[in-house]
């Protein structure tokens, strides 16, 4: 591809911290989701529903969607998308917590709260 073709992708790193505050609202949510997704296999939603019950990081990845994120976004089209969840200590005091850490490719836009 030419730099005329590849400038016109952007990859945006967005880390987000979330504090679970009531873990079965969260698991209810996403199990709602799921009972309205009319395409998902019954398999696959048999599977979906074990996984978000057992575990609420799971739950949270199922009820965030990086389509959501971007789909009101003009001039922009989601080409691909992958996205985790994991369970984590957190100590805001901690120097490992600096939010631009990551951020030592010196790139040219910057974007954030705080």
């Amino acid at each position: 591809m030419s730099a005329e073709e590849t400038s016109r992708y952007v990859r945006l790193r967005v880390e987000i911290l979330l504090e679970v505050e009531d873990e079965d609202q969260v698991t209810k949510a996403a199990l709602r989701r799921l009972a309205a997704d009319r395409e998902l296999p019954q398999e696959e939603r048999t599977q979906a529903e074990g996984a978000v019950t057992e575990d609420t990081a799971e739950a949270l990845a199922y009820l965030v969607d990086p389509f959501d994120l971007v789909s009101e976004v003009p001039g922009v089209e989601l080409q691909q998308a992958s996205w985790s969840s994991e369970r984590i200590t957190y100590d805001p005091d901690s120097p490992d917590w600096d939010l631009d850490e990551d951020d030592e490719e010196g790139d040219d836009e910057e974007g954030g709260i705080g």
